[in-house]
């Protein structure tokens, strides 16, 4: 068994390999074809291993190669990290697919060449992420899982938002390491090992790598307020790397979180408080910026924030439930997390990849350009429903499911003897469901807005469907939204799961039975043909799409309740032709949204930064005997930390 198991996981290490070699060493539509088929081969040889590993319980070891001295090349595999190769290797086959068309739409041969071979160099580095056996092996694939993508977001480098999303991305990448590799080095300074394992310290003792890997791994998974790289990231990216880093790589953040909180055999109360606190107001916060935005992929990144913040809330969960010592309630919790995660995977990535061919067809991503596509793109717009259904939690579709196995564990809460813990998660649920009702409210509003009535602009009426690959691609996800929703209770069980939860197969016979009877007496009562005429329009001979529902007016009775969160900001610019600014050259006056985040949080300590960097820029004066007094003080400096540490 452990030989093919070893052999379905190198297959797809070689396969994800060669696609990311032989683009770069052949320029052709064939060798792209070819690269995309090696990772969709690796992807079925990944739901073969994962499959395996979560049906008999195996936990391979696989052989170690040593490179330093003390350090092996480790890798491993156990139930938890099968879970999340088996959400990689859901989420691959329709990028894949997608790809082969989609990649086609790049300005030279040298840019989609590199962009395929990028592709399968990021789904590679977040493979082996999760198969890392030690802490040196996660970072060197984290960074280089970081720097592929790093290089996808700025594959169109000649855009100055392009540019502005790159760097926004790079420095809160580096931001994300800097923490990991801090908390990484506190757990080596206890354990006296790079291995991951059991930590059975006291809770001081584990404060710090808590919070270090708190910090960066919630910077990497887009938690507020470390999320503000996402709505930049998301619209700069190709849609099919958009659908792998929403879809796959904010999991691998969740993945590194979880490996080091099952570790530790007794995380204390409040870790759970802090997580599901980040949690709740990451899902809030996520929503009510999405219903406000207008760009259909930065929507989609902020409705990523909302859904990572449901992930966290439910890993909180797990927290409280454990130090309260209610096991069973602590595993709801935490596979109504991972459930949650690899639901979001499915429908995230399906929602990115049509949202990509809605972009390509109509050349914009402005929501309020588009309409009517219901007609022009009627499979994109049908899997664009499924996306929406499924997102917004409706029965009997996965994120149903998912979101149903967290209330289960919050609606069970009652068994917490502590009264003020009961309050903190009454307020928690009471968060949970105002998310779930404005993310419902979201997709009416996007789905609504971008798929129904007239067309809103020219490019919308024009718009034609896309090719065949890019129809195949997202229907890959779509089918399985409503799989791994229909047969959810099966699933777990297969996964070795056996929790309480109703069979939603029954439910979908049920509610198709209704929709059927319903739809068989409303045609049996009509007693004459349909009349069909033109809808009502206050006495105005046509329809025009000014008259219709605009995707701020849709928002704006959220917005109005909503009013404190967003703020408006007045900005002046002005030019003067004199020093005493009494003659007015040319200016401007713009009222936008507050971005509270970034202009509180990141944009202070930048300044500070650069104020820093230029006085210590006078420093440079060109005399050696300076520079010599420099190097001696910071010789001085480094013999004083290093003794601290000591």
């Amino acid at each position: 068994m452990n030989t093919l198991l070893e052999a379905l996981a190198y297959g797809a290490i070689v396969a994800l390999i060669s696609g990311t070699v032989f683009p770069l060493l052949y320029r052709s539509k064939n060798t792209r074809k070819t690269a995309f088929g090696l990772s969709l081969i690796s992807s079925i040889l990944l739901l073969g291993f994962a499959g395996a590993l979560l049906y008999t319980g195996k936990e391979p070891v696989f052989p170690a190669i040593r490179y330093l001295p003390g350090l092996d090349f480790t890798l491993t595999a156990d139930r938890l990290s099968a879970g999340f190769i088996l959400l990689i290797a859901a989420v691959v086959p329709g990028v894949s697919i997608y790809s082969v068309e989609y990649v086609e739409h790049a300005k030279s041969e040298a840019r989609k060449n590199l962009q395929t071979a990028l592709t399968n160099l990021f789904i590679l580095a977040m493979l082996m992420v999760v198969l890392a056996g030690n802490m040196v092996i996660f970072l060197i694939f984290w960074e280089i899982m970081s720097l592929s993508s790093l290089l996808l977001v700025l594959h169109d480098y000649s855009s100055e938002e392009n540019k502005k999303a790159g760097f926004f991305y790079f420095v809160m990448t580096n931001i994300s390491t800097a923490f990991l590799f801090v908390g990484f080095i506190s757990l080596f300074r206890l354990t006296g090992s790079a291995e991951f394992g059991p930590l059975e310290y006291s809770a001081s003792e584990l404060a710090l790598p808590f919070l270090s890997l708190f910090i960066g791994f919630g910077v990497k998974a887009g938690l507020v307020p470390f999320h503000k790289w996402l709505p930049y990231a998301h619209p700069a990216a190709p849609s099919s790397v958009s659908a792998l880093m929403s879809g796959v790589m904010l999991k691998v953040a969740v993945y590194g979180f979880l490996r080091f909180l099952l570790s530790v055999l007794t995380p204390e109360l409040w870790w759970g408080m802090l997580i599901i606190t980040a949690g709740s107001l990451s899902a809030l916060f996520g929503v009510i910026y999405a219903l406000k935005e207008n760009d259909i992929k930065r929507l989609l990144a902020y409705s990523s924030i909302e859904n990572i913040g449901i992930i966290f809330t439910g890993i909180g969960l797990y927290v409280i439930f454990k130090v309260e010592g209610l096991e069973s309630l602590a595993l709801l919790s935490l596979v109504g997390a991972c459930f949650h995660a690899f639901n979001h995977a499915l429908f995230k990535s399906l929602l990115f990849l049509c949202a990509g061919s809605i972009v390509h067809a109509t050349g914009t991503r402005k929501i309020e350009a588009f309409g009517g596509l219901v007609k022009t793109m009627p499979v994109t717009s049908a899997l664009f429903l499924i996306g929406s259904v499924s997102i917004a939690a409706l029965p009997p579709t996965n994120g149903f499911a998912g979101e149903l196995l967290l209330y289960q564990a919050f609606f069970q809460s009652f068994a917490v003897t502590d009264p003020l813990l009961t309050v903190f998660l009454i307020i928690a649920l009471s968060s949970f469901a105002l998310t779930g009702a404005l993310a419902a409210a979201l997709f009416v509003k996007l789905f609504g807005i971008t798929c129904l009535a007239i067309p809103r602009s020219k490019k919308s009426r024009l718009a034609e469907e896309v090719q065949k690959p890019m129809l195949i691609g997202p229907a890959v996800p779509a089918a399985l939204c409503i799989l791994a929703g229909l047969f959810s209770k099966q699933l777990l069980s297969l996964a070795g799961w056996e929790i309480e939860f109703p069979n939603l197969l029954l439910l979908g016979i049920l509610l198709g039975l209704i929709y059927a009877a319903l739809f068989l007496i409303i045609r049996s009562k009509e007693t004459s043909p349909a009349r069909i005429s033109e809808t009502w329009g206050c006495g105005i001979p046509a329809l025009a799409p000014y008259m219709e529902y605009s995707s701020a007016g849709f928002s704006e009775p959220l917005v109005m309740i909503f009013k404190n969160i967003y703020r408006t900001k007045i900005v002046h610019r002005a030019e003067y032709l004199d020093r005493q600014e009494s003659l007015f050259k040319n200016g401007n006056v713009e009222i936008r949204l507050l971005r509270f985040f970034e202009e509180y949080l990141y944009i202070p300590p930048a300044q500070a930064i650069e104020s820093f960097s230029k006085y210590v820029s006078k420093l440079q004066n060109g005399k050696l005997d300076s520079y010599v007094l420099y190097a001696f003080l910071a010789v001085i400096v480094l013999i004083i930390a290093t003794g601290g540490f000591v």
